[in-house]
Formats: C-alpha cells, structure tokens, sequence
C-alpha cells in the first residue's frame, strides 16, 4: 500500500503534520469555521479540506484522515479516518439501518461518510485482509466487492455513517471494557460534537450496551427514566416486536415507581426463609441507610447507586468522617432535651421494637409502649420522627406508611450482615446538621467493586428474575429491552435559516413523471424532500429552478435525470425575482420529471427508496409490519415473515427447513382427506 499512515503503532506522524486535540474536535473553529446555513454535505467538504488524503488505505474508496491527541501525559494519539462510499461501489444500495429506524421513505443518496476510530484489533485485521491481495489484480467489476473491508469490519472504538442528506447512524462505540483507549462518554462527547458541526438532521443508533452482564438501556431506564444515550438528547425512535413509545414509557414508570416498603412487607410475610429475597433486603437496607434520605421508590435506589458508583474511587472505599456506632447525640442548639435524656429515649423505642421480633407495628404502639419508661411525650416525637430509617447500633430503623391502611408503621432490621465489617456495639447517634433540618448521611465502607455487585443482585433478582409479588417487572423489561432504537433531532440545535442569513428557502419537492405510457407506469409521484436551498438574494426563478435540479441530483440516486418544469403554488416567470416574491424560509413546491429512455414502472420507482425490500411481506402476531432487524422466518406456502420468536422458535435453535405459519397450517388441516 502507497498510503503513508502508520496505522498498525498508533505513531505521531512526521513532523510539521497538525495534530488536533481530541476534546476540542469538532467545536465550531476547530478545526473549521462550520457554515451556519449550510447543508451537511458543504460541512462535510470543509471539514475534509483540513484532513490528509490517504492512498491505498480503502481503495477504491477515497478516505481522510485526522490526528487527534488524547492527551500529552503520557502522549496517546488516535486517529480519525473519513471513508466516502459512492453509491456506485455499495455492497447494498438500501440501508438496512434506515430501514429498521424507520426511514424507509427516504429517497437513496448518491453517497455515504464513514466517520471511524479503528480499534488496535480492527486495525491488525485490516492490515493482514490488505496484505493478501492487490487491488490492480482484480478485474473492475469485482473491485466493489473484493474492496478494503475497513468499513465492514466490527469492533472499532466508533463507527458512524452519515447519508448525505444529513441522515446518519452511530453503528458502534466501544470503551475501556473492550480494550479502547477512550471511555465510552468521551467517544460519545467528541460524536456529539461531530454531529452538531456538521449540521446533521437526524442520527439514530441501536443501543445493545452493556457492563458488568446489565443491559444500561434497562438499567439506566430505571435508574434515570432514559436510556444511556439519553444523555447526550437519544430519545425513543422505534421499538420492536411491536413496541409503540407509550408501551415503553409506561413499562419504565411501572418500575421506577414501585414502593420499595412492598419488598420489606414481602420480606416479613415469607417469614425470612427466601435466601435471595433476604440478600435483595439487605442489600435495600445498606443502601437506604448510605443514602441519608429517605429512597421511596426503586428508581430512586437505583438512581442512588449509580450516582454513588461515580463518586466511589477505583479499589477504594469511602470513608466514614462519622462513626455509626459511637454514642452520643448532636443536635440543633435550640433542642430543649439534653443528649443523655434522648439518648434514653432511643434505647427504651429500640428495646420496644425488638419486643414486636421484627414486625412492623404502627407508631402508636410503638408510643404507647415507650410512655412506660418515658413520659415527655414530645420527647418520643420528636425522636421517633429523627430515626426514621437511620442506623441505631447494628439495627436500621424502618419506617413507613402502610399502603393500606394508611397508618405510619416502624420495625427493626439487623444490618450487621450488611455491613460485616461493621462494629455495632452500642447505640447510634442521630447526627443532626446544626445549620439544617435535614440527617447528614452516614457513610460506612463500601467498596466500588462490593457497590457493582450489589448493583447486580438488584438487577437480576428484581428486574430479571422477579418474585411473583411484582408479577409485572418481568414483562415491563421486556419491553425496555425489545426497545433498542433511538433517536437524536439535531434540526433543533442546527436551525437550517435563520434571519440574518437571508438567502434560503425550505422547499418540498413534488415529482410528477410522465414519460411513460404502459400500463405500469406510475403517472405522479409526491415525494416530501424537506430540502433547504441557498440562493442569492437577487436570484430569478430560473436560477432557483437550475439550483434545485443541481443540489437533488448530487443528493439523490433517483433524482439523477430529474428536470423542474413549474413551481405550482407560485405565479411567476422565470426572470422575476425570487425575493419579491415569496418570503425567505416559505416552502416552494418544484413539479417536474425524470427523463430517460426507458418507462418508470412502479418498481423502478420503488428502487428510489429506502425501504425497497423487493417482495418482502412482514405480518407477525406481535404487530410489526415492517422488518426491524430482529430474527425473522418465512411461511415456506405464504411466503410472510413473522418473528421467530413470536412463533415460539428458541434463539439457539436453528430455524427450520420448512416453516408453516399457523394460518396456512390450520389451511391444511381443513383441507378435505383424499379417498
């Protein structure tokens, strides 16, 4: 190979070559002033302009490439690489992404950008694929083909394709847990940043991530009420086996909401005999405890854990500026009882609880027990109030309200298996904030990696392998997890015109073809391109029309021949002024045709789109109408694909050499017998 990129060592190029700074790229001037009021495309060409042309790395596709400096200390350099795929050298002319996202009604673009951070893996893979042949020895038609698999291989640190109308995917971020030099968020930061300089439209992504065995679409669900990508604005885009927006918001609610008093109310009914559901209760009480407030739902115990997880050092602990043990009580300056008389006042409503052997029992009795010994009642108040779900000595103290009755109910729970480690001797302290009403939290060691375990366990045996108390969880993750693609719209954050830049017109193209006269050929076609065209402000309407034809035929595959014969919702000639006409921003209606020599039949047509899939008929019982990139199987009589997993086929099993949906097999049974 020619090309002069040290791919394989990841080495700083010659000196004099610029080097870009990671954490920057992209940034509006950095490198490239972005035009505010273009298109992708125009973005995308200024943008290769500071990029170095690479020769013979993905031959015979023209590929770009960037210098980007993770940081200096110790030096660590990555590299972008740009790979521009004609449409003309596509392995498929369709894109399988746009049709599972959604976006089969867009019309094919002449090109695509493959913006990628090749892994040391991919990197290795690619060079010994190059190393067995030479592009010269393939014959022209077999070159497409037989072309660089760089952009075909899995497991870079960031691949993403952009159409070049501003439509892209994000294929695959891959972090430290796969060996990359970057942690996901910062791949996730510098494409964000790409994206938004770059003026694309809309970008999708299939979001399968996972750490530690979680699912982070389920996980961070519950946690935050949206999936991982949702920090950076992914939002719902299409869910599969028939999943609708609503079906999975509400399957997130159900299970953020849940109270987490059903799980210790479940946990004293069983008696304490379920092994797993004591560890699921333990683990609820560390937590409750760590936490300082009060956590009334899952999602708040699982939003804890994970904010908790990023203020944990790696193979350290927290450490605890109060110790939970020690006697004492610090109170407001104002309080009235002295710390040695609540200090009483704790041991006589402790000792009370213990007499009720772990129930739960309402406040009132709890009271009325603890008059015996104390009879300042607004003593018991105001320290039943204080140790709401606090520590005293190896105990936590429960409270909450019975969501039956309705009555504030207290009971005692041992931690000392929570905290092992843990001397509980003595009575706890009620740390109380001089300059605040709220309990200061009591931190006890915990380690990052006990933290992810504990993350675990909540995860597999609430939310994967629930208890039939929450019969509902288990459906409700399903839904979450059968919801993989998301969606991110950056026409808000780039507006396409503004004021100041007074030259463009949104249009809506309305394509009417009359060249052909058989009986299958289609005479109009309303194609809705949402376009946005920059002309002069003293261009005529025929300069608007030369415009139009130039910037859809660069765009699209099927507008290649295509010619403007009127602007339909304006009465104009072709010498009048654009401007003195309609206002800048108006959508414009452009009616024309594709010329050509052979008629467009319905099929050709068809062609132009996305999500021509040829005789593909999808009708499966879950509701899904059109392929979503899960498993499929075809009646072998009707020829419809369904889901093999709505047709009970497990994903292990292969799929059969002959399939009959039961509409065609419950045909057959009907047919009559033969004599």
């Amino acid at each position: 190979m020619s090309h002069h990129l040290d791919l394989s060592g990841m080495k700083k190029r010659k000196r004099g070559e610029r080097v870009f700074k990671l954490k920057a790229f992209g940034e509006n001037g950095y490198p490239v002033e972005f035009i505010q009021g273009g298109s992708f495309e125009q973005n995308v060409r200024a943008l290769l302009e500071f990029g170095q042309m690479e020769i013979g790395l993905c031959d015979p596709l023209p590929c770009w490439s960037f210098q980007l400096e993770v940081h200096r200390h110790p030096l660590l350099h990555v590299f972008l690489l740009v790979v521009e795929e004609p449409i003309h050298l596509s392995f498929s002319r369709c894109c399988k992404h746009c049709q599972y996202i959604g976006w089969g009604e867009h019309l094919i673009c002449n090109k695509k950008y493959h913006f990628l951070l090749p892994s040391k893996d991919t990197i290795s893979a690619h060079l010994s694929y190059e190393g067995h042949f030479s592009m010269s020895s393939f014959p022209a038609a077999a070159i497409a083909t037989c072309k660089s698999n760089l952009i075909e291989l899995q497991g870079h640190t960031l691949h993403g394709v952009f159409h070049s109308n501003g439509f892209g995917h994000l294929l695959c971020v891959n972090g430290l847990e796969t060996g990359s030099d970057l942690p996901g968020h910062q791949i996730m930061d510098f494409w964000d940043r790409l994206c938004t300089g770059l003026k694309a439209r809309e970008v999708s992504l299939k979001d399968v991530s996972q750490k530690n065995g979680m699912d982070l679409r389920l996980l961070h669900g519950v946690a935050y009420g949206r999936p991982w990508c949702g920090q950076w604005g992914y939002k719902f885009g299409r869910g599969s086996f028939g999943v609708t927006q609503s079906t999975y918001q509400n399957a997130i609610e159900s299970m953020r909401t849940i109270p987490l008093a059903l799980f210790t109310h479940h946990h004293h009914h069983l008696g304490n005999n379920d092994q797993i559901y004591n560890e699921v209760i333990t683990t609820l009480s560390r937590y409750q405890m760590l936490s300082g407030n009060i956590l009334v739902n899952l999602g708040d115990m699982f939003h804890f854990m994970l904010e908790l997880k990023s203020k944990l050092p790696k193979e350290s602990s927290t450490t605890t500026t109060e110790s939970s043990h020690s006697s004492g009580l610090l109170v407001d300056t104002s309080c009235r009882w002295s710390p040695k008389r609540i200090e009483m006042a704790i041991r006589v409503i402790i000792e009370a609880l213990k007499r009720a052997e772990f129930q739960w029992i309402s406040r009132q009795e709890v009271r009325d027990a603890a008059r015996a010994y104390i009879g300042d009642t607004g003593l018991l108040d105001f320290v039943l109030k204080s140790l709401g779900n606090h520590i005293v000595g190896k105990y936590l103290v429960r409270r909450c309200l019975n969501p039956v009755t309705k009555v504030l109910e207290y009971c005692l729970e041992d931690i000392s298996d929570a905290f092992p480690q843990q001397d509980h001797q003595g009575y706890g302290r009620i740390i109380r904030n001089r300059d605040s009403k709220s309990t200061k939290p009591q931190y006890n060691n915990i380690t990052l990696g006990q933290l992810m375990k504990d993350v675990f366990r909540l995860y597999k045996h609430i939310l994967i392998e629930n208890k039939p108390i929450l019969a509902h969880v288990p459906m409700a993750s399903r839904i979450v997890l059968d919801t993989k693609f998301f969606i991110k719209n950056y026409s808000d954050q780039n507006p396409l015109f503004t004021l100041e830049n007074s030259g463009i017109i949104g249009s809506i193209s309305l394509i009417n073809i009359k060249n052909g006269g058989g009986a299958d050929s289609v005479s109009k076609l309303t194609i809705d391109l949402c376009e946005y065209l920059t002309v002069k402000n003293s261009a005529t309407f025929y300069e608007l029309q030369v415009e139009m034809e130039r910037r859809f035929r660069d765009l699209y595959w099927g507008l290649r021949n295509f010619v403007v014969q009127s602007i339909p919702n304006v009465e104009a000639q072709g010498s009048d002024m654009v401007f003195n006409i309609i206002k800048r921003g108006s959508k414009v209606i452009f009616e024309g045709e594709i010329v050509g020599e052979e008629e467009a039949t319905q099929d050709q047509i068809c062609g132009y789109f996305e999500n021509y899939d040829g005789k593909m008929v999808v009708d499966c019982s879950c509701g899904t109408k059109r392929d979503d990139g899960e498993r499929m199987v075809a009646c072998d009589i009707c020829e419809v694909w369904q889901h093999t997993r709505c047709v009970n086929i497990p994903s292990m099993e292969e799929i059969p050499t002959i399939f009959l949906c039961h509409s065609c097999e419950q045909g057959i049974l009907h047919f009559p017998s033969l004599p």
